[in-house]
């Protein structure tokens, strides 16, 4: 018997991902997340997400929440946030259907965010 083949997952697709179980606050149930994690970095079959969450518009206030608007090539049913401040990795067993993709912007934008939120600053250049 052969083992089902693995979903192609690619850097800036949206997918459903499992996020369960969950312990303490980290991000639960089944909801959209973007891939984030480049296919160079890594051995193990595990991509790097930014989990995906609806909320209120006060979330624009958080420099960790990336805005996304709803739109047919994200996929996403509502007006969203990728919340950086969540990102981890995941398991290809958690990934459940693909939603879209972000745009590249969207991309470079949350990359940013995420170097922001663990303190990342960009060396200043030699002159």
């Amino acid at each position: 018997m052969t083992s089902p083949k693995p979903p192609s997952i690619q850097r800036g697709q949206v997918w459903d991902v499992k996020f369960d179980p969950q312990v303490g606050s980290e991000i639960g149930k089944v909801r959209p997340a973007v891939v984030i994690s480049i296919p160079t970095v890594g051995r193990l079959p595990l991509h790097i997400v930014v989990p995906i969450t609806t909320g209120n518009p006060n979330f624009s206030k958080f420099p960790w929440m990336l805005p996304i608007a709803a739109n047919t090539r994200n996929g996403l049913d509502h007006d969203s946030f990728a919340d950086a401040f969540q990102v981890k990795s995941v398991a290809i067993e958690r990934f459940i259907k693909q939603r879209g993709t972000l745009s590249q912007q969207e991309l470079d934008e949350l990359a940013t965010i995420i170097a922001y939120c663990v303190g990342y600053k960009p060396p200043k250049p030699v002159t």
